[in-house]
């Protein structure tokens, strides 16, 4: 049987005139219906909404823990098995002579920015905070938490939360709409990702309802990532002296997430009306140069050896264990608070939960990934969004948490870093250093850091803005009617504000996992497609037959 060319039009139906010109209208519709189902279920009868999500949620991490754990290390082999394959990591992620549009620095800006840079502020400081006094090795009796000989545990399952794991299910949806869409010349929306498995079908209601639960996703990842952001900024904007925005407690106030949210989504929403090449691109690379400021001075006047070996240490027990902690899967033995039980709640917690949020964001970073890295290879595609944002991580950690925990082992903290909220932790780290020797000092610290976490903010929601409204548009990267863009920067924030006053972030969270479930499947059919489609354009390369559109006719030669 002779070789055909791969499928190469995609036609997705679009309104030609009204509100929703150029927009699927089934997709868009629906898409706003789901969400503001869920707003208005939040706001207006958040104790049945948060008890709902709650069992579902139980039921998602009982079931599909598994799954959720086994999937990612899938992704992890594919992604990296593409980049040593020599008949896919040549390939370029588009036709002919073309050449990347952004230079590397900007490329790594956007691709960290809108990543999870934002988690980097909330996380860097608090995550090995939180592992060095419980992981799976102190809850089984190896380790002691909170003392030294606990830190290389502590570290060890950090990386596995921000490292090759997460870059990879970013990769694999990224990979897989600029592989279809620069190369096949395929509409760059998530349904395009699957056509060596379900072909021409994907024009109809197959590809609507994946593109659905998509932008449900995307919705929710973001609103997760937003959730903290949110509770940090407000922590954030009382260090500096802005009060009324906090409870008593030390979380933030409704009044204080209302501010938070006019500011970012605001924000935001300007950004993203001046598109990716203008707005995205300038926040991007201001917010790249604040964290290299702000980690400059995390490694030359924090723990700087203490950073370097948490650094070394870490990625090697890191990779190491990686296979370990890769694929096991722990199981409860049913019997509350034995060790088993105990691993197993870990696991949801940790672990469980990253997978999801991860997979949850992927639709709008592999996206916006995507969109930016048409010209590069695969090998380089995979080098730049897995190898270099992880170590970009591992430094954050390293330093900004590797100091956090060296001031209060050996420092003298004595709690006065470990004894506040997560969201408040970094701020606490550098007013413990700078307090003493001017007061100015740290209140300065304190304002870079609300900078650079706004522009993380703003870059990440206005990229997710543009990215809804891509998937809505059939892939149509051009400028989007302005109403559209309005109505989902004003959906995110009610999305986030409503989940956070009814429940915090935990109602986030859950909202999150039931969200990322459907959209792991996508996923993985998409891994599938992606090999399928690269083995078989091996095959018609050495046949003789086209793999790539045209430039000047964007059809297949033989077509």
């Amino acid at each position: 049987m002779s070789l055909k060319p791969p499928l190469s039009d995609l036609p997705i139906k679009t309104a030609d005139i009204g509100f929703y010109r150029g927009f699927s209208v089934n997709v868009t519709v629906i898409s706003k219906i789901i969400i503001s189902m869920l707003v208005v279920w939040c706001i207006f009868w958040p104790t049945q909404a948060g008890g709902v999500l709650g069992k579902w949620n139980s039921a998602i991490l009982a079931q599909f823990a598994a799954w959720y754990i086994w999937v990612v290390a899938a992704f992890v082999i594919v992604c990296l098995g593409l980049a040593i394959w020599p008949a896919a990591g040549r390939l370029k992620l588009g036709v002919g002579n073309e050449m990347p549009e952004f230079s590397n620095f900007s490329w790594f800006s956007m691709m960290f920015g809108a990543g999870i840079g934002v988690g980097m502020l909330t996380f860097a400081v608090a995550e090995p905070v939180a592992h060095f006094g419980s992981n799976p090795e102190t809850i089984q009796g190896i380790t002691t938490g909170g003392t030294a000989d606990n830190v290389r545990m502590a570290y060890k399952w950090s990386f596995l939360h921000w490292g090759l794991g997460a870059w990879a299910c970013y990769a694999i949806c990224g990979l897989s709409l600029a592989f279809f869409s620069y190369r096949r010349g395929l509409p760059l929306t998530i349904r395009s990702g699957l056509t060596p498995l379900f072909g021409s079908k994907l024009s109809g209601v197959v590809g609507h309802i994946i593109d659905i639960v998509a932008v449900v996703a995307t919705i929710l990842g973001v609103a997760q990532t937003l959730g903290f952001g949110v509770e940090q900024f407000v922590a954030g904007l009382t260090r500096i002296g802005i009060g009324g925005l906090t409870t008593a407690d030390g979380g933030a106030s409704t009044t204080g997430i209302v501010v938070a949210l006019l500011v970012i989504m605001g924000a935001s929403t300007l950004s993203a009306l001046s598109g990716v090449g203008k707005g995205i691109k300038w926040l991007s690379n201001i917010n790249m140069v604040l964290s290299i400021f702000l980690l400059g001075f995390f490694i030359l006047f924090g723990a700087t050896f203490f950073g370097a070996s948490a650094f070394f240490v870490g990625i090697w027990d890191y990779l190491i264990a990686l296979p370990y902690m890769s694929f096991n899967v722990f199981s409860s033995d049913g019997v509350e608070g034995s060790v088993a039980a105990k691993l197993t709640q870990w696991q949801g917690w940790w672990p469980v939960f990253y997978w999801a949020w991860w997979i949850a964001f992927a639709p709008f970073v592999g996206l916006f990934l995507a969109r930016i890295s048409k010209g590069r290879t695969i090998r380089e595609f995979v080098l730049g969004a897995m190898i270099v944002p992880s170590l970009m991580c591992f430094v954050w950690f390293a330093w900004a948490g590797g100091t956090a925990i060296d001031l209060e082992l050996n420092g003298g903290a004595d709690g006065a870093i470990f004894g506040v909220p997560n969201s408040d932790k970094i701020f606490a780290v550098t007013e413990f250093m700078l307090a003493p020797i001017a007061e100015i000092l740290a209140w300065g610290m304190a304002v870079v850091i609300v900078v650079l976490l706004m522009t993380f903010l703003v870059t990440s929601a206005d990229s997710a803005v543009l990215i809804v409204n891509t998937i809505n548009a059939a892939g149509d990267e051009g400028p989007k009617a302005r109403p559209h863009i309005l109505f989902w920067g004003g959906a995110l924030a009610l999305v986030v504000g409503g989940l956070l006053i009814s429940g915090g972030t935990g109602a986030i969270q859950t909202a999150m996992v039931i969200g990322a479930l459907p959209f792991s499947l996508v996923m993985a059919l998409m891994a599938i497609s992606l090999v399928k489609a690269i083995w078989n354009d091996s095959r018609r390369e050495a046949a003789g037959v086209a793999t790539t559109i045209d430039p000047a006719t964007q059809r297949m030669p033989a077509e």
